[in-house]
């Protein structure tokens, strides 16, 4: 049976120089982004937890590593994150979980969901302030071709 591949993505804590850069992927092929602060890995693993643990492994200290992710949602569509946590965090976090009666994995999954949806709400909300706003100066109609013209005049966008 062949092991499968997994795409994954290593945001860094800086941006690496490119003799950093170069020692790193002597080691593992490696696709850096634009300003070397983000870059691509495909590792051989039996799942995607043991993909994220194998990348953190192998590169630990030769890069400045702050979270490793899948680069694609997992069965459960789910991006999983691979991230060291300093002593006092981790142990904040366990006796949070402990508190809460749920697993640490678990407490800092609902945190994170909880505190996306929340930021999406507020999003939300804001752009529907902003709107409300907007309206009172002119007409629905108007304020759509705006937003029409705008969104096909932004930055890289192609020209009509």
């Amino acid at each position: 049976m062949t092991m499968p591949h997994h795409a994954l993505e290593i945001t860094l804590t800086r941006p690496l120089a490119p003799a950093e850069l170069h020692h790193a992927t002597r080691s593992m092929p490696l696709a850096a982004n634009h300003d070397a602060t983000r870059l691509m890995a495909v590792t051989r693993a039996k799942t995607p937890v043991r993909a994220l643990n194998r990348l953190r492994h192998q590169m630990d200290g030769r890069l400045p590593i702050d979270v490793i992710t899948t680069h694609y949602p997992d069965a459960d569509r789910q991006i999983l994150l691979n991230v060291t946590l300093p002593t006092a965090t981790h142990t904040s976090i366990r006796h949070a979980a402990d508190r809460a009666g749920q697993s640490p994995e678990r407490f800092v999954q609902l945190a994170l969901h909880h505190a996306l949806a929340q930021h999406a709400s507020d999003e939300a909300d804001r752009l529907d302030q902003a709107v409300q706003h907007l309206l009172v100066g002119t007409t629905a109609a108007h304020l759509l071709a705006a937003v029409g013209r705008a969104l096909t005049h932004t930055t890289g966008a192609a020209p009509c």
